[in-house]
């Protein structure tokens, strides 16, 4: 096997048990949860197998659906990040980079790779949470879940990548 497939696997691992046994469990204003299981989708490599992505994506989605009581909405948002997550990578990178890149702080800047992160970041939080508010009758619920979850989870997964870098 992969020494890839088991270092991927075990950060499957982490961020699936730290979502579910903590974040999970943090409701700031009751408007804002940490979303950090959506970094496993950021951090897929320029050459990785799009297939691949999309499983991964459908299989932490599905598992934090199970865990959280959200009957496919991670799997849905999580997926729809996995698809989008290649061509985004290829807005924010420059044409010469090699096959292996790995979108990171140290190899993309901290400024682009914020701006990569957050946007699927972003996607990831308006249909997290228009699906599971399924309604606009309280819209403003709704933008205040989106833009706090998005500010709280863009933050952790910048010091998530700071620190899994070094």
């Amino acid at each position: 096997m992969n020494i890839d497939f088991f270092k991927r696997l075990l950060l499957f691992l982490a961020l699936l048990l730290v979502q579910v046994l903590v974040l999970n469990n943090i409701h700031l204003f009751d408007c804002a949860t940490p979303l950090l299981y959506v970094y496993f989708v950021v951090s897929f490599q320029r050459g990785y197998p799009r297939w691949a992505i999309l499983l991964y994506s459908f299989l932490l989605g599905l598992c934090v659906d199970i865990f959280a009581d959200t009957p496919g909405v991670a799997t849905t948002s999580l997926t729809l990040v996995g698809f989008l997550q290649p061509y985004v990578l290829e807005l924010f990178m420059q044409r010469d980079d090699d096959e292996n890149f790995q979108p990171a702080i140290y190899s993309m800047g901290p400024l682009t790779f914020f701006y990569y992160s957050l946007l699927l970041m972003l996607v990831y939080c308006v249909v997290f949470f228009t699906l599971e508010t399924f309604c606009f009758f309280n819209w403003v619920q709704w933008l205040l879940s989106i833009g706090g979850s998005l500010v709280l989870s863009e933050v952790l997964l910048i010091v998530v990548d700071g620190i899994r870098k070094k």
